[in-house]
């Protein structure tokens, strides 16, 4: 009964990690129809976004154009050195 309880909490810890889900865009083109903030590039492994403009700006190895309100909202966090 205590594997059996351990296993539910661990479960349940990892379920409640996950994010909110937000939709990834291959271009800022196709971003920008849909968003009403800034379009920015999240580096998808980080979850650090970068803006338009900066040197890592759709230039992470692994990365998607999304929306800048969405990538709040999804706890992403815009690059530090405002790169």
């Amino acid at each position: 009964m205590k594997a059996l309880s351990i296993a539910v909490a661990v479960a349940f810890l990892g379920a409640s990690a996950t994010c909110y889900a937000q939709t990834t865009y291959s271009t800022p083109g196709d971003a920008a129809k849909h968003c009403r903030s800034p379009v920015v590039w999240l580096n998808t492994k980080t979850g650090v976004y970068h803006m338009p403009g900066s040197k890592d700006y759709g230039a992470t190895k692994d990365g998607a154009f999304v929306c800048q309100a969405a990538a709040n909202r999804a706890g992403d966090r815009p690059a530090l050195n405002g790169q």
